[in-house]
């Protein structure tokens, strides 16, 4: 015999209304440990944009970065776990592995060919220049 259960988004949402615990948060059951954020400060001068993204732990190989226009997107493999020495007795562990991302749009395009990236001490920095706006052009009706 099948033991089927049927799941209902809403009045779960619902139930949890009443028992004071926020729908978006998810039951200790399913919460699972979410993987970090990457906090990220944007600036801009007349000539380039420049994004100081906070990813510590992250190997610089495991990061990429892809620019499409004036989208930008951040992305790295994360594996957060902590060694255990021999002899100790694991009580709760928190580790995760996954992909975090993280993608902007900025105001102006970059110009891909000439942007440049450092990773140093935790922190990914991107010097993304702006691409020359075109001048508009006349099309002369005939």
């Amino acid at each position: 015999m099948f033991n089927i259960t049927r799941s209902n988004p809403l009045e779960e949402a619902f139930d949890n209304v009443f028992r004071a615990v926020p729908v978006w948060m998810p039951s200790r059951e399913t919460r699972a440990l979410a993987p970090m954020q990457i906090r990220m400060d944007v600036t801009e001068n007349d000539r380039e944009y420049v994004v100081r993204a906070e990813m510590p732990g992250v190997k610089k190989e495991e990061i990429s970065v892809t620019i499409d226009g004036n989208e930008v997107t951040v992305s790295a493999e994360v594996k957060q776990e902590k060694d255990i020495k021999n002899g100790e007795t694991v009580v709760h562990a928190e580790r995760y592995y996954g992909k975090i991302q993280r993608v902007f749009a900025l105001g102006q395009e970059v110009d891909e060919a000439t942007a440049r990236a450092k990773y140093h001490d935790g922190v990914l920095e991107l010097m993304l220049p702006k691409k020359a706006i075109a001048a508009a052009k006349k099309v002369a009706v005939n």
